[in-house]
């Protein structure tokens, strides 16, 4: 049935389909080959074969007696629920693909985000798919109109995707914030600013066909990819090239700054939020880590080391009391720590903030800048002649995949493939390399390097205490 419907699709879209067969993303396939080839290899693809998002649900499904319900699914499958296929998706092995994941279905027939989080998102009645484009082409695949919701030109879009991109727990902890994190940044005001879209959705410099039926009009397409910084764990098409392409984006998304006090030395990484558009890290930061790698040496042996290493067994080296990793930490109703999302009535989160003004003679143009000093306490037992700065980020904690295969609900052998990204290249510090940037409180003098001319003088916010998390 769906190799003929492909065949006639690719010959004219004519008969047009039905709504159960629109409900299927390789009917879009016929018409649409290369935004359904992206779309394929996407996260949103992924979303409800994901065995971290599978081990999670069961766990939390088993753990809070059923309580849980329709939590997770309503945007890993949206549709499944929708169409009655599932209510807590734990049956998901038994639908049909068509439903699973976030479809084209499902984005493309929205009329309305009736909230900002959990998925309040309304679907037309009528099987209308809505885009980015005016003046909509006729066509006989299926009604087309126009949407400010689909428009990455429009900031209304990011109405779209905030609504599954901000989670409240039933508890009212809001543990997933990427949406409101954006409203809050610059990105989000007129004139001008930058939407979800117009980051995860890259346009094309040139215009092309978007459908390949017989005199579609030229447009700007706009990829499918939808990059952020979760990737599949297990074979699925596209891999090496998503992968390729979340490190990519996240090749670009801090400027860093490292500096050192001469005389009583002591170290200061800098980093800066420049591109993401929201904090970082961000989504499930509480089962995300982001951490930065310092490393003084002399005479070409270690003289300090601060962060783990990109092959160490965890994100927090035992001891390490000045670590800076970012991530969130959860609690229970009685302020407890918690690391199941579905107990969370608070949190407590360090990420690096997105920008709220691009004035830098604003004071606030400043507090997205963050600096740490190492060692917190103390100094260097020398003058260091080579420090490093290196930043790293995980999409999902060893200490969460580790805790799933212990409770049974995750193969270990996908735990194996979870990745580790450096956020752009390692910065190297030298006297020689090194500019004089400020003095600190005793006179003493500080240098600094930077690939972008961040110093500690242009620094507002210090990262001394750490979130309440346990090791």
């Amino acid at each position: 049935m769906r190799a003929t419907l492909f065949a006639m699709l690719l010959v004219g879209c004519s008969p047009p389909p039905t709504r159960a067969q629109l409900l299927d993303p390789a009917t879009c396939q016929g018409c649409h080959p290369q935004q359904y080839g992206e779309w394929a290899g996407s996260m949103h693809a992924y979303a409800a074969a994901d065995p971290v998002f599978i081990a999670m649900n069961q766990k939390g499904q088993r753990e809070t007696a059923g309580a849980l319900g329709g939590f997770c699914v309503n945007c890993h499958a949206p549709m499944a629920v929708r169409e009655g296929k599932t209510v807590d998706g734990l049956n998901l092995g038994e639908v049909e693909p068509a439903l699973k994941g976030v479809t084209c279905f499902f984005c493309h027939t929205v009329d309305a985000a009736l909230g900002t989080h959990n998925n309040p998102l309304r679907l037309a009645s009528e099987p209308t798919m809505r885009g980015a484009f005016e003046g909509a082409y006729p066509n006989s695949a299926h009604q087309s109109a126009y949407s400010p919701l689909h428009d990455r030109d429009q900031l209304e879009s990011a109405k779209l995707c905030g609504a599954c991109h901000d989670v409240q727990t039933q508890h009212g902890a809001n543990i997933e914030r990427t949406f409101s994190e954006w409203q809050a940044s610059v990105y989000s005001r007129p004139p001008g600013g930058v939407t979800c879209g117009q980051c995860h959705l890259p346009q094309s410099a040139g215009t092309q066909p978007i459908a390949t039926t017989a005199g579609a009009p030229e447009r700007r397409a706009h990829s499918h990819a939808m990059r952020g910084v979760d990737v599949a764990l297990t074979d699925f098409p596209n891999l090496a090239t998503e992968r390729a392409g979340v490190q990519e984006l996240l090749d670009h998304t801090l400027q860093t700054g490292l500096c050192v006090t001469l005389g009583r030395p002591r170290l200061h990484a800098l980093l800066d939020n420049v591109a993401a558009g929201h904090g970082f890290p961000s989504g499930a930061a509480q089962d995300r880590r982001v951490w930065a790698e310092v490393v003084a040496y002399l005479d070409g042996g270690v003289l300090y080391r601060s962060g783990a290493t990109a092959d160490a067994g965890s994100e927090r080296v035992s001891g390490d009391l000045d670590a800076w990793l970012m991530r969130d930490c959860i609690f229970d109703a009685d302020g407890g720590e918690v690391h199941d999302f579905w107990a969370a009535a608070s949190f407590e989160g360090n990420a690096l903030p997105a920008p709220v003004t691009f004035d830098k003679g604003d004071a606030r143009f400043y507090e997205s800048h963050r600096v740490k000093t190492f060692p917190l306490v103390g100094e260097l037992s020398a003058e260091p002649d080579r420090v490093t700065l290196s930043v790293w980020a995980r999409p999902i904690s060893r200490d969460v995949t580790d805790a799933l295969v212990a409770s049974g609900d995750l193969d270990p052998a996908v735990a194996a493939r979870l990745p580790t990204f450096q956020l752009g290249p390692t910065l190297e510090w030298t006297r020689e390399a090194a500019t004089r940037s400020a003095v600190d409180a005793m006179g003493l003098p500080i240098f600094c390097v930077s690939k972008t001319g961040l110093t500690l003088s242009s620094a507002a916010t210090r990262v001394e205490p750490r979130v309440r998390c346990s090791p």
